[in-house]
């Protein structure tokens, strides 16, 4: 299986080396060069099977012969052992037809887990085969970077760095970041909001020159490793109720559409999904776009739901490529033309490509809040802002049909949000232990402007230790 850019002036590579490059030299993101796909007898196959196999089974299809078999099965054991529901990623029927998807169940308390704690497996194995060592630099608006600093924290290949914007994400966020001890992690707290420290990162992949002198990677969702292994808990949530033989339907709440992307990858690979409903907050980027047919970058509000506070979609990239029939000199002309502008028009057919599968729904902070209080109300679950902007997208939307079974996908635990959740629902959140012991932490924080240079000149330095 080779991996080719969304811009074509990138040569092809192997999966793991699209792994570690994390972004396409051109700076387009790699996709894989074709889909590879499942039949309705391997789908329904994974029925009842163990999480971390059928992880191994669906993410082998894209690693192709880079990984043993065998080593990617203990890669993948290894990866969800420390979760705490024995399903990794489990179901709860909230009502008739209507489904969470609990994927709060790592280590950090969020759905990024499921995907860094193999990623930081496939690292160590690529990088003991290359004896490389690497400085990873992440972005995030708030879940990404406890999740990767739990997963590559006093890992001796590895260097990680991470860009968290200044007071835009929550407390217990920060901790789960800050707290970490190790000395290969570093924190920035950049003043400015998450789509400035993303950009940051992505110039930083287009300088090669201090790409090459930092030894440069990434773990954000511009890594297509962090696709393949979100694709999973599609199929074990379609499986369960009743994939392939009927369809299902999925509301994701999204901000930089990874997860999202990662369902579209599942339904090209053959598993039937009805719709996609993306749920967003006042960022509503996606659902713009999806109405109207621009993709138009507007200033980021601070929300509620802070990981979505995005206004600049990575993954949108790639779900263009695919809607112009992966046209990587249309997908380049578009996405150069956005960095400039901040703006591109979709063509009339990508546009309908998109819109056959996605739909898409905004929702204000008083309606995260009343669906927070409806959801306990009606159901006794008590969710995080995120998920509420889910429930709330697909209460709005629905699927296509009223008897497909609607997932929403749960992404983080209310405790990572304890004072939004307790001022909307009266109720504060139960505390695990893990949130408990990050008080009991000193923090490590270094403060800089949203300024690239200065972003760079702490790296060199810090990669050098």
């Amino acid at each position: 299986m080779k991996y080719v850019s969304t811009r074509g002036q990138a040569p092809a590579a192997a999966f793991l080396d699209a792994v570690i490059a994390g972004l396409a030299p051109d700076g387009g993101l790699y996709v894989p060069e074709r889909w590879p796909t499942l039949s309705a007898d391997e789908i329904a196959a994974f029925a009842g099977r163990p999480y971390a196999e059928v992880a191994a089974d669906l993410v082998g299809r894209f690693a192709g012969d880079d990984i043993d078999p065998d080593r990617l099965a203990e890669m993948c054991a290894d990866a969800y052992a420390s979760f705490s529901h024995a399903a990794v990623a489990p179901l709860k029927q909230l009502a008739p037809g209507r489904f969470l998807l609990e994927l709060f169940h790592g280590p950090t308390l969020a759905f990024k887990d499921i995907a860094l704690q193999l990623l930081a497996g496939l690292y160590d194995h690529a990088l003991a085969r290359k004896s490389r060592r690497l400085t990873i630099v992440c972005a995030t608006s708030g879940d990404t970077g406890g999740a990767a600093v739990e997963a590559f924290r006093g890992r001796a290949n590895v260097r990680i760095v991470v860009l968290f914007p200044e007071g835009r994400i929550s407390e217990v966020q920060r901790r789960f970041m800050t707290t970490a001890g190790d000395d290969n992690v570093a924190c920035l707290a950049v003043r400015g909001d998450f789509d400035d420290c993303q950009a940051m990162l992505k110039a930083m992949f287009q300088d090669a020159q201090f790409a090459r002198a930092v030894d440069l990677s990434g773990v954000n969702s511009i890594n297509f490793a962090r696709i393949a292994a979100q694709i999973v808990y599609y199929f074990t949530a379609a499986v369960a109720l009743g994939a392939p033989g009927r369809p299902v339907a999925f509301a994701v709440p999204t901000g930089n559409f990874g997860d999202a992307y990662a369902g579209y990858a599942a339904h090209r690979m053959g598993l039937p999904i009805e719709r996609i409903i993306l749920g967003v907050n006042s960022n509503d980027i996606l659902a713009r776009a999806l109405a109207s047919g621009r993709y138009q970058r507007g200033e980021t509000a601070a929300t509620l739901s802070p990981a979505m506070d995005i206004q600049a979609a990575s993954n949108f990239e790639r779900l263009y490529f695919e809607a112009v029939e992966r046209d990587p000199m249309e997908t380049a002309r578009a996405f150069e033309a956005f960095a400039a502008r901040g703006v591109l028009d979709i063509p009339p057919r990508g546009l309908a490509a998109i819109r056959a599968l996605f739909a898409g729904a905004a929702v204000s902070e008083a309606e995260t809040g009343r669906t927070i209080l409806s959801t306990l109300n009606e159901t006794g679950e008590l969710v995080d802002p995120h998920t509420a902007v889910g429930l709330a997208a697909a209460a709005r939307i629905g699927p296509a049909k009223p008897t497909t079974p609607l997932v929403t996908l749960a992404t983080a635990h209310p405790a990572k949000f304890p004072e939004a959740v307790e001022a909307a629902a009266g109720v504060a959140p139960e505390t695990p232990h893990s949130v408990f012991r990050l008080a009991e932490r000193g923090e490590r924080i270094k403060s800089i402007a949203a300024d690239l240079e200065t972003a760079k000149i702490f790296i060199r330095k810090f990669a050098q230790v």
